[in-house]
């Protein structure tokens, strides 16, 4: 049985160029990029070409970008920077209620620690707006952190008004751009952000490596100690191979960026089109400001989402019931509960993404296998 995957919010496979580019630092160039040697070099310089190459893709300077682990590591990195570095100024954060767990966890830890949290309540389509923000944000706000797209109902936002807002109270303003970099137009000059985390592996680079972009003259606080990497901003081994794969896979992402746009939005749109002919079925997020391969969607009477997803499993097509990292959990989603889903209907979502690698046959066949499949579930459970 062919599978199809669609659940490239999860995460995307690496682009065949990003795995070529990756393999010689697996093997022949297996240097530590500290040191003096040859190898050591050599591992440098790929480094440094690969830091070099994230930044030019995010209209950035070199000496602004700070490898990581990935999207959770650079989202708690920035948001740490922010609160030791604010402490002068206040103690005052906001964000809004439908961010990645990766904020709100951290957000949470730091109110333990007498940080005072206040978050954005999003309407029924997962947009918050520019007077929200005028209307709370205070003298002794110290950062703003608000996500570019949203990983479970697709929504993406116009940040410059949110950073206009933020700056002329002195605050800092982080986006988390996980789900956005590599599938929408990034320029971090254009927004004039403050720090910006991306993730490698949801735009067709390897797992295990992301990105830290902060603006100079600011520098990142350090959370890892040790020998001092990064410009001793960040200790620990640089993952070479992880750094070139993303930095391949980025720069292709953003010269592909306007046909994969086009091509993914018709395919998204034909799903969305195909799927709300289903009974009780309703598309979550905004209609248009979304992301292009992202189409998420609410059925009434089916129970949790993950029933509907192990059907589709069934037929081999691979999607998801909102975020992968609580896709196994009973509760329902914090992010539709935050734009007034109630009840059950927070725990059905499904989520189908796509990429470059989808086509319109299987988009239409996801689509067939989603009618086929609900108002069977529905029936069961009456």
């Amino acid at each position: 049985m062919n599978r199809i995957y669609a659940d490239n919010c999860a995460t995307t496979k690496v682009l065949p160029k990003a795995l070529a580019a990756m393999i010689p630092f697996f093997s022949g160039e297996y240097g530590n990029p500290s040191a003096i040697h040859s190898f050591g070099l050599e591992a440098k310089k790929a480094l440094d070409r690969a830091r070099n190459k994230v930044a030019q893709s995010l209209g950035a300077m070199s000496s602004e970008i700070f490898f990581t682990s990935g999207g959770t590591e650079s989202v708690n990195w920035a948001i740490y920077s922010a609160a030791e570095l604010g402490q002068s100024k206040g103690r005052h954060i906001i964000s809004t209620a439908v961010e990645h767990k990766a904020v709100l966890e951290f957000l949470a830890k730091l109110k333990i620690k007498g940080y005072e949290v206040t978050l954005l309540t999003p309407d029924r389509l997962g947009r918050v707006y520019p007077e929200q923000l005028a209307q709370i944000i205070r003298d002794d706000t110290i950062l703003v952190t608000m996500m570019l797209a949203n990983n479970v109902v697709g929504t993406t936002s116009n940040l410059k008004e949110f950073c206009r807002i933020s700056h002329a109270k002195k605050a800092l303003f982080h986006t988390d751009a996980v789900q956005a970099a590599g599938h929408l137009p990034l320029d971090v000059r254009a927004l004039d952000i403050d720090m910006l985390s991306i993730s490698s592996h949801k735009f067709h680079g390897p797992k295990g490596v992301g990105a830290l972009f902060v603006k100079i003259p600011k520098l990142p606080k350090a959370m890892i100690e040790g020998g001092g990497q990064e410009r001793g901003a960040r200790s620990g081994t640089e993952n070479v191979p992880g750094a070139v794969g993303m930095a391949v896979a980025l720069q292709e992402a953003v010269r592909d960026n306007q046909e994969n746009f086009t091509r993914l939005t018709k395919m998204r749109d034909r799903l969305i089109e195909m799927v709300l002919t289903v009974p009780k079925a309703e598309l979550t997020g905004d209609p248009v400001n979304r992301l292009p391969g992202h189409a998420s969607f609410v059925f009434e009477g089916i129970g949790h989402g993950a029933n509907l997803v192990s059907r589709l499993n069934e037929d081999g097509i691979c999607v998801s019931s909102g975020a992968a990292c609580s896709a196994s959990s009973k509760e329902g989603s914090h992010v539709l509960a935050a734009m007034g889903f109630e009840g059950q209907l927070a725990q059905n979502t499904l989520r189908v993404s796509l990429s470059r690698f989808n086509t319109l046959q299987e988009v239409e066949l996801i689509a067939q296998r989603i009618a086929f499949w609900v108002p069977k579930i529905q029936q069961a459970r009456r």
